[in-house]
């Protein structure tokens, strides 16, 4: 295994761990167990966040999915 396998597996794991972390912090918009809140206060700032949390995911998940499809490249040259 060469160097840049393991620098790809180091970045692999650690935007692993920011993606749960991102997907946890997440606020549960109230439709699938009944569980979310109906409470309007500090609706603009919720927004905000949520869309910011939104964006950090998707890029979290391409960059997932990138070093995914890199170390299977790379694997298969080994």
């Amino acid at each position: 295994m060469g160097a840049l396998s393991t620098i790809l597996i180091v970045a692999y794991l650690l935007i692993v761990l920011a993606l749960i972390a991102v997907i946890l912090l997440q606020r549960s918009e109230g439709g699938g167990l009944g569980m979310g809140t109906s409470s309007n206060n500090g609706l603009v700032s919720v927004r905000g966040s949520a869309n910011l949390l939104t964006r950090t995911t998707g890029i979290l998940a391409a960059l997932f999915f990138a070093t995914a499809i890199g170390l299977t490249i790379l694997s298969e040259l080994d």
